[in-house]
């Protein structure tokens, strides 16, 4: 006789209605806690994976490269150069798994919020151990960009969970704008920080190297730090437990595997809204691998420094706060679609611009930083809040939480193509430029959603600009 106990889902933790005047203090309290996740974590993919790391794993690669220039971690023979953009592929791909699971596991039993703040905490120990990589450690380099890059993507996509109960529909775009200009500017913030220091270093008696370490692990100190403040004011629910799921402590994979295979069998349904997605993780991985190989680019290839990197990416940071607001007007003027696919032609000008750019010209490499600023934040914006419009009623949470893994899921795929065509040609001018492909393929699909169509397939007012 099967004796095991079936307990039921731990009690809901009601969020507040954001309707209801009587929840307005409560309610903003919640969502400063989650703007304030976005200004801890972006530290890390700011300082450490668009600025620092790249270039300084890469050196510290060539440090332990053979004669030929190559490295050879499990056995494999990989040009030095290559190391930093196929950790980052591998990472991201062992991410989406984790990903799925952790998802599921966190509807089914409640704890959001302890996976999430557990996830970024093992992510900010791992940055904090990247100040122990010196000479040719490369190995040890690898093992913790693995980690914290799979924590930070677990963390954040979890964050995604609490945006429908953070605001109602009519102010959700505004919400979760603001989230990311938080995370611009905490981001921004540390760079300001850290450039002070790298360019201090000598008075301080440092070396670039010891520096530029002391500059990734601080990256980790402030995402623990700030993470204890949605600790604090986030429930452990991102919303009502859902009626349908009955726990079962002792199957607690099988039980969320089941629950991931209902939600994609369940989207089927909207074949629409399915293309939406396959044409946002394709342009997407475009975006995110330009971001993580834009420091690598511009040290190997265009001859900068680490401080007009530093610079660089400070200036993306604070030209997308504004990139975003003024694609945000421009949307509500010609619709969210056209403005999105817009800001595609704007990448792909920013590509041509990168490959054709000459080298050791620091005031071209800022005039590439303000391209890419002026389309990165407009551009995953409006993405993000044109997906909200194709998600039937009240299955808010598991369409942000896919949509989050369409996010990631195919982000290996630029750093592999990325890494293969430096690998091919040896020039990283023809690595950026293959990431083209991304944005056409992207463009192409995304001109073909009737999003009109896609709208009022699942039962959504449609707006009245598109």
């Amino acid at each position: 006789m099967n004796t095991t106990a079936h307990l039921p889902d731990p009690p809901a933790e009601k969020l507040p209605d954001p309707l209801a005047a009587d929840d307005g203090r409560a309610l903003r309290r919640m969502q400063f806690g989650w703007y304030i996740n976005d200004w801890a974590n972006a530290a890390f993919s700011a300082t450490v994976l668009t600025v620092f790391l790249g270039p300084y794993l890469t050196s510290v690669a060539k440090n332990a490269a053979d004669s030929a220039g190559d490295v050879h971690p499990l056995g494999l023979s990989i040009r030095a150069g290559s190391f930093f953009p196929y950790t980052v592929s591998f990472s991201v791909l062992i991410s989406v798994a984790a990903m799925l699971l952790t998802g599921t596991v966190a509807d089914r039993t409640g704890r959001h919020k302890e996976l999430m703040c557990g996830f970024a905490y093992v992510g900010a120990i791992a940055t904090m151990g990247m100040f122990f990589l010196d000479g040719d450690r490369y190995l040890l380099g690898g093992a913790l960009l693995v980690v914290a890059n799979l924590a930070y993507a677990v963390s954040v996509a979890l964050s995604y969970a609490y945006l429908p109960a953070l605001a109602a529909p009519d102010e959700r775009d505004a919400v979760s704008s603001k989230g990311w200009a938080y995370g611009y500017a905490g981001g921004g913030l540390l760079l300001i920080a850290n450039l002070a220091l790298f360019e201090g270093h000598d008075a301080l008696g440092l070396d670039s190297g010891t520096a530029v370490r002391i500059c990734l692990a601080s990256a980790g100190l402030w995402w623990a730090l700030f993470t204890i403040v949605p600790m604090l004011r986030l429930p452990s629910r991102a919303g009502v437990a859902p009626q349908h799921a009955a726990t079962r402590t002792d199957e607690p994979a099988v039980g969320s595997l089941r629950e991931l295979a209902r939600t994609l069998r369940g989207m089927r349904q909207y074949p629409l809204t399915l293309l939406y997605l396959g044409a946002f993780l394709c342009y997407n991985d475009g975006i995110q691998t330009v971001v993580s190989q834009a420091s690598l680019y511009g040290s190997e290839e265009l001859g900068m420094d680490q401080t007009s990197l530093v610079a660089a990416v400070l200036m993306v940071q604070i030209v997308a706060i504004g990139g975003a607001l003024l694609l945000g007007r421009i949307a509500r003027r010609y619709g969210a679609k056209r403005t999105v696919l817009g800001s595609l032609v704007g990448w792909v000008f920013t590509l041509a611009l990168g490959y054709l750019m000459p080298a050791h010209q620091p005031v071209w490499f800022f005039a590439l930083a303000c391209m890419i600023g002026l389309v990165l934040g407009g551009s995953q914006a409006l993405s993000r809040s044109l997906f909200s419009h194709l998600i039937p009623a009240g299955r808010e949470a598991e369409y942000f939480s896919v949509y989050k893994v369409s996010d990631r899921g195919t982000s290996w795929m630029g750093p592999l193509v990325f890494g293969l065509a430096y690998q091919i040609t040896g020039s990283y001018r023809s690595a950026i430029i293959s990431l083209l492909v991304f944005f056409v393929i992207g463009f192409a699909v995304l001109l073909k959603v009737p999003v009109r169509r896609a709208i009022e397939a699942v039962g959504n007012p449609v707006p009245e600009r598109l």
